[in-house]
């Protein structure tokens, strides 16, 4: 008989405990302690290089953690603690269902439609029928404003409906978890808006667990509940956006907030 998965209840959503991560000589995060609430809309942000896009790797399992143990709702999703190397479980791929993630280069399928890059995971993964998932998909493109271009396949559209129709696959999985990896630096001005305003009403109408990193720094002092600053792979400072924005405490925070908002 196979042994049931170890919980591991901290009250987080996400846990992330001791866990380090390095490439060569590279260290790009040091014994990580970072815990997400239910529901909780969190922003990290921070210069390149700090760790942040692999925070969001790990938990999507693309990334092996060399140390340290990451939970989501209590579930492992990682244990490399003590030297273990962690391999793929069932148990893995049941907790990895939980979370969509949306790319900065969109990863849609080029030669297929709108529609079914929507649906192809609720069909390969969820097992829906193609009529189901047809029609989560058909509710999910109206609602980031796009129930007009279904057939239109990604080079027939632009760079934000392309990461807005991103958004909706992410949705069609109907995660507990999103994650965000700076979901608007490939676009051009002009079209950031329009997919911050898709983010903006799931963060303000959904109960989901959001995670973003983002260098949209208004954007993050609007919509999260937290926003933590990362340098050199550890979180320096965490707390209320109007804290961190109006009053940071670390003196790193305050010189990345005063040339990323001078820019």
């Amino acid at each position: 008989m196979t042994a049931p998965a170890e919980s591991h209840d901290s009250g987080s959503m996400i846990t992330f405990a001791g866990v380090d991560k390095s490439w060569g000589a590279n260290h790009v995060l040091r014994s990580l302690d970072f815990e997400v609430a239910a529901g909780e809309k969190v922003s990290i942000i921070g210069p390149s290089g700090s760790g942040k896009t692999t925070i969001l790797r790990i938990l999507m399992t693309l990334e092996t953690p060399d140390d340290g143990l990451v939970t989501v709702e209590g579930q492992s999703l990682w244990d490399a603690r003590n030297g273990a190397r962690p391999k793929e479980t069932k148990q893995m791929r049941v907790t990895r269902r939980k979370i969509g993630m949306v790319f900065q280069q969109f990863n849609l399928f080029p030669h297929m439609t709108a529609m079914e890059n929507v649906i192809e995971a609720p069909i390969k993964v969820l097992g829906m029928s193609k009529d189901d998932a047809r029609e989560r998909a058909t509710d999910l493109m109206e609602m980031v404003g796009l129930s007009k271009h279904l057939e239109h396949k990604p080079p027939q559209l632009s760079g934000g409906q392309q990461q807005r129709v991103a958004i909706a696959r992410a949705m069609a999985m109907r995660p507990k978890i999103l994650l965000f990896d700076e979901p608007t630096s490939a676009l051009d001005p002009e079209l950031i808006g329009e997919v911050l305003s898709v983010i903006r009403d799931l963060a303000h109408s959904t109960d989901m667990t959001m995670l973003m990193v983002t260098h949209e720094m208004r954007f993050a002092e609007e919509i999260s509940d937290r926003v933590v600053m990362f340098d050199s792979g550890a979180a320096i400072e965490q707390g209320p956006p109007q804290q961190i924005f109006k009053d940071p405490s670390h003196e790193r925070t305050r010189l990345f907030l005063r040339a990323v908002l001078e820019r």
